[in-house]
């Protein structure tokens, strides 16, 4: 039978703070006698856990943390990579001695957070994946908590971050956001001294870029993490093209951010290959 206790521990995701449940109202003696009961179980001395725990938490909380980085975005419902250990923040004095199966991080988000919290605030969290992660991958979570609506631009470029890798990750999704991936291949493209035309509907569909009269650049964007459906759309319009006579290149976000050498010589190959003239068809 759920009690008012299971409830309270329900909402928290099955881990609280000894001290918590007591401030909730809750007796030392309900608490023994649901730890009786095994309804719940204390580890390290002061945190209690429920069976809606998950693993990830319970990990957290035998560490006196809380989940956060990749581990956090995944359960706020992010798009993240995965990861064999679980992430969890900890205080900046607590020890350094480390358990298998963990990955700490002493450093402090840009939102201060009390002592026996459970929850990491999503800043944090971004945080902690900018200083955790690759560029790629960290501005990949980053725009994914965008497009979910779990922040906006405005308010991580409002935040005082207090580090270098979270600035430089902003910098790339603030990019991103203002249509930074097209802008940059505009960029490379006149670099070639290509004629380059943009969202221009061939047979009723908005292609990226055309080069010449047949050259048709297709950007991946951000999201190389698409689903399967979205890939197969890709590849149905890119055949459709290349039916109706065009040639059609595809450049993806890390490409055109961080290749730009290949995307040039990509793009002068073509054009000297006259794959952006119709005569050649």
């Amino acid at each position: 039978m759920r009690t008012p206790l299971l409830t309270w521990m329900q909402q928290r995701h099955g881990v609280a703070h000894s001290s918590e449940v007591r401030a909730a109202g809750y007796s030392a003696w309900t608490v023994r006698a649901a730890i009786d009961a095994g309804m719940l179980e204390r580890v390290r001395r002061s945190w209690l856990v429920s069976a809606d725990c998950s693993p990830q938490r319970r990990a957290a909380a035998e560490a006196g943390g809380r989940i956060t980085c990749v581990t956090a975005a995944r359960e706020k419902g992010l798009w993240a990579p995965d990861a064999d250990e679980t992430h969890v923040a900890v205080a900046p004095t607590a020890s350094r001695n480390t358990r298998a199966g963990l990955q700490v991080h002493w450093a402090q988000g840009p939102l201060p957070v009390a002592r026996f919290t459970t929850e990491e605030p999503l800043l944090n969290v971004l945080f902690h994946v900018a200083r955790c992660l690759d560029p790629i991958e960290a501005a990949a979570v980053w725009e994914s908590a965008l497009r979910k609506g779990s922040t906006t631009l405005e308010q991580l470029r409002r935040t005082q971050w207090g580090a270098l890798r979270p600035a430089q990750v902003l910098e790339t999704v603030g990019a991103l956001s203002d249509s930074g991936v097209e802008t940059t291949f505009i960029r490379i493209a006149l670099a070639c001294g290509a004629e380059v035309r943009q969202q221009v509907v061939i047979d009723g569909h908005p292609v990226d870029a055309l080069i010449g009269e047949r050259l048709v650049v297709q950007l991946d964007g951000f999201e190389f993490h698409s689903e399967a459906k979205d890939r197969r759309r890709d590849l149905r319009q890119d055949a459709r093209l290349v039916l109706l006579g065009y040639t059609v290149l595809r450049f993806d976000y890390q490409q055109i951010m961080f290749d730009a050498r290949y995307v040039m010589e990509t793009l002068m190959n073509a054009i000297a290959q006259g794959l952006h003239l119709a005569s050649r068809r």
